[in-house]
């Protein structure tokens, strides 16, 4: 069972959205310190916060970070891209920028992680997925958050004799500049942090972080023409 409060925490993307109110909630639950990435590090606006500049899908760019962060026991996996590329019509590239962010950007952070996690004693790693993990409707980005979950699935049972425990979070629409174009109910940044790091510490495997989420996730089961109703059409 991971404790919030006396954890070093380090959380990728921690400049905006979703990524800014886990750095918040980390910090107001009693976190010793907490790393806050960002590609430009000016733009962490947290003032306790330590800056870190990482990109990661940049192998080099992720082992520096972990060469600086060496007290680290719970690991966010929060940065993402939403390229959203058409499997058809759009570059093949725009597919790949997608996987390079959203999939092997945790994988390359959870590999350069485990190590420290580990001599520091065990500890936790947080992967924010989508329900679009489970409904392929926007292309690359469906597609790349289907992967993370299920890397997240395989890690979960990798890392658990290694002290490690994994929570997979899945979040429908929530208010931040990547669903600003969206008109549809969403939840606050702050609710969706709460939730995860509730779950962090009650060690739940998976977070559903809205009605909508629930909902799908409950629907996996149904038959095909269920999940996707425009084939229907």
């Amino acid at each position: 069972m991971t404790t919030i409060e006396g954890s070093v925490a380090l959380v990728t993307g921690g400049s905006r959205g979703i990524g800014r109110a886990l750095v918040a909630a980390l910090y107001e639950r009693g976190a010793k310190k907490v790393y806050a990435t960002a590609r430009d590090p000016r733009t962490v606006t947290h003032p306790d916060a330590v800056p870190l500049a990482l990109e990661v899908g940049d192998p080099a760019s992720v082992a520096a970070a972990a060469e600086q962060a060496q007290d680290v026991t719970l690991l966010i996996n929060n940065a993402g891209a939403s390229v959203n590329a058409n499997f058809l019509d759009s570059p093949v590239d725009d597919v790949r920028r997608e996987f390079e962010t959203n999939f092997y950007g945790p994988l390359l952070m959870t590999r350069a992680f485990v190590p420290v996690i580990q001599r520091n004693g065990g500890g936790h790693i947080l992967n924010v997925h989508s329900v679009l993990s489970w409904v392929g409707i926007a292309g690359s980005y469906s597609a790349s958050k289907a992967a993370l979950w299920s890397q997240t699935n395989s890690l979960r049972l990798d890392l658990k004799p290694r002290g490690i425990e994994v929570t997979g979070l899945h979040v429908g629409y929530v208010d931040t500049d990547m669903a600003a174009h969206v008109d549809q109910p969403k939840s606050t940044p702050e609710s969706v942090a709460a939730q995860a790091l509730d779950g962090i510490e009650a060690g739940a495997y998976e977070v559903l972080a809205d009605d909508l989420t629930r909902q799908v996730k409950a629907g996996l089961a149904a038959d095909v023409a269920a999940l996707y109703p425009q084939l229907a059409a």
